[in-house]
């Protein structure tokens, strides 16, 4: 399968903490990061996934914010890394993230953000993704 999504992080499932409609499924990534993701039960039990199972999670670009400093966030996912480019467009640009980890993380974000956070190759950032922005696929 091809898809549009800018960021596959390809990994095995770490764990599973399953509720009453929902789990959180944590997938530990070949570059050692672990992505939380918040999908149903029945999405779990669909796709087969366990413990040490192949799976990839995944985030569109759009569902990527870029963070400087130490806020605190509720958002479970906080990639540590640093910009490698920036390319602009009329009125988003595509950030391009390398994590601490050496994963690619694509963010798309406004020119306005781009300008007021001083995005530049080289800024320290964090790539910040909710659980629930996050797909699995095995």
């Amino acid at each position: 399968m091809t898809i549009s999504a800018r960021n596959e992080f390809k990994g095995t499932v770490e764990s599973i903490q399953e509720g009453a409609v929902n789990a959180i499924v944590h997938v530990k990534t070949a570059a050692g990061e672990i992505l939380t993701a918040t999908i149903s039960r029945d999405a779990v039990k669909e796709l087969g996934l366990a413990p040490a199972k192949a799976a990839t999670a995944v985030v569109k670009a759009t569902d990527v914010l870029v963070g400087i400093g130490d806020t605190k966030l509720s958002a479970r996912n906080q990639l540590a890394g640093e910009v490698v480019n920036v390319k602009e467009g009329a009125v988003n640009a595509i950030v391009s993230i390398k994590t601490a980890g050496g994963a690619d993380v694509a963010a798309t974000i406004s020119l306005e953000a781009v300008k007021e956070l001083g995005l530049v190759p080289g800024v320290k950032v964090k790539a910040i993704i909710k659980a629930t922005s996050v797909i699995i696929a095995i």
